[in-house]
Formats: C-alpha cells, sequence, structure tokens
C-alpha cells in the first residue's frame, strides 16, 4: 500500500444515537479528521442520509455494517453501498460471502473489507460457538481466504495484525478495530492495543471511537492520538 498519512490512516468511530450527535462531532475535530466510520448504531438511526452528507463534505466513510447472508443478496447489497460513494464496507469473512461481495464491488472505488473476528472475542467464546482452535487459528485462516479470494482487505485485532501482515496480498488493508491510548479503559473489547502497537504491527488502518467521541476535549484526543501515530 502507497504511504499514508497519520490522518489518513485513523478512522473515528461515530458511535452515537444520532444524526445530530454525529454532525456536532464531526464539526468539532474539523480539519483534523478525514476519515469515519458509521455502524449499526448510527446507521439505523438516520445515519445513512448522513454517510452521503459527509461524502459530499469531502470526507471519506467506513460504513461499517458486516454484511452475512446468502451470496445474491449480499452481492445485491454491496452493488447499492457502492452507489452510497463510501470508501469502505464490511463483510463477516466467510468464503461465500467474500466471494459475492467482491462481485458486487467490481467497477466501483468501494474497498470492501472481510471482518475475521470480532475484537470482543476471545478463545473461549469461540469454543461456546462451536468453533474449533484458537482465534489467531481463525484470523490466520480468514486472512488467507481473503487474500485468495481478493477482497480489499481484512478487518482483525491488531494483537494479530503481525501474523495476518505476512498473509495479505501487496495492497490490501489491514483495519485495525479496539485500539485504546496508553492507560485508557479497554472497554468491552478483549483484544486491545495503543495505536503505535498496531502501526508497528502492520496496520494500515485504526478504527478509534470511545477515546476520542467520549472525551472531553475531542479535538485534543484526536490530534494526541494522531501524533502518537506519526511517532510510530
Amino acid at each position: 500500500m502507497t504511504h499514508l498519512e497519520a490522518r489518513d490512516r485513523l478512522i473515528v468511530g461515530l458511535d452515537v444515537s444520532s444524526r445530530g450527535e454525529a454532525e456536532a462531532i464531526v464539526a468539532e475535530l474539523g480539519d483534523a479528521i478525514d476519515f469515519y466510520k458509521v455502524g449499526y448504531q448510527l446507521g439505523f438511526a438516520g445515519g445513512l442520509d448522513f454517510v452521503r452528507e459527509l461524502s459530499g463534505m469531502g470526507k471519506r466513510v467506513f460504513l461499517d455494517l458486516k454484511l452475512h447472508d446468502i451470496a445474491n443478496t449480499v452481492e445485491r447489497g454491496i452493488e447499492s453501498i457502492a452507489k452510497l460513494g463510501v470508501a469502505m464496507t464490511t463483510v463477516h469473512a466467510y468464503p461465500q460471502v467474500m466471494r459475492a461481495a467482491a462481485k458486487g464491488a467490481q467497477g466501483s472505488g468501494l474497498t470492501v473489507l472481510g471482518v475475521t473476528v470480532l475484537t470482543s472475542l476471545g478463545d473461549e467464546d469461540l469454543g461456546e460457538a462451536g468453533y474449533g482452535g484458537s482465534v489467531s487459528d481463525l484470523v490466520e485462516l480468514r486472512a488467507r481466504q481473503a487474500s485468495e479470494i481478493g477482497i480489499g482487505g481484512i478487518v482483525a485485532s491488531a494483537q494479530e495484525a503481525a501474523l495476518v501482515a505476512e498473509i495479505l496480498m501487496p495492497g490490501m488493508a489491514l483495519v485495525t478495530p479496539g485500539i485504546r491510548p496508553s492507560g485508557a479503559d479497554a472497554g468491552d473489547q478483549k483484544r486491545v492495543v495503543t495505536p503505535g502497537e498496531a502501526l508497528r504491527n502492520g496496520a494500515t488502518h485504526l478504527v478509534v471511537a470511545r477515546p476520542i467521541i467520549g472525551a472531553k476535549d475531542r479535538l485534543g484526543a484526536a490530534r494526541a492520538i494522531l501524533a502518537e501515530m506519526e511517532a510510530a
């Protein structure tokens, strides 16, 4: 992947429940932040219209809906997402789903990311869900499948980033959620790292939500994370 500045790599998660809250955050962060994530919480509260507005403002959008359905439904859904003008979107990294998503994204500028294993899950959670092996085993398998299928990249914990960075084809994105600045509360995430660690492990993009949008000084928090990324 070509060289990216810190502001190209940092994706701020707009994990809020109203368009008004999202608009206030974007206004407060101003030109410091260029890339935003919209997920279920905001997406189902008027966020899809806001996605179009963000794109019109020149901001890049990561629409994180984690599609997982039959192939035809996924393909058509990705085609519709591409028309929104977003930069990235997600599907669960099952081979059939990734193949359908890659087909739906053909001819567009949309980067499809396969979600390997959610950062809130550990080995015991996978066992409870019926999976054999460890989190790292499943992440490695899905990273290899994503690379072979030829989608735009994957989402994985930065703890597995060094492992999968060796697997992904050149130019594929490695997007890492669960990022927490040094000393921050991990919340409901089980596999978290600092921004600097994530980049050193091979991540191309970092998703940060609560440490920025939950801060009293959001702009200051964002600038501190950008500085840590630049230092790495």
